[in-house]
């Protein structure tokens, strides 16, 4: 039994999510066999400011990207 993880940003709707989901499965089975019963998706909606790339928050990221276009 496979179990796939993902994490994400908050923010997209269930329709994107059960689009996703399929197509992951559809994916898995294709490439490595199986049945859709057996594929376990587990999706982690994520803040903005509970993840962090380079050392800065990406609710900040936004932010400090402006700054330098403006400097």
């Amino acid at each position: 039994m496979p179990v796939i993880k993902i994490e994400m940003f908050v923010g997209r709707t269930i329709e994107q999510k059960r689009a996703m989901t399929k197509a992951i499965t559809e994916s898995f089975i294709a490439t490595a066999g199986g049945t859709a019963q057996s594929v376990h998706i587990i999706v982690t909606e994520v803040a903005r400011e509970n993840w962090a790339v380079g050392g800065l928050l990406c609710s900040d990221l936004a932010a400090v990207a402006a700054q330098s276009t403006s400097n």
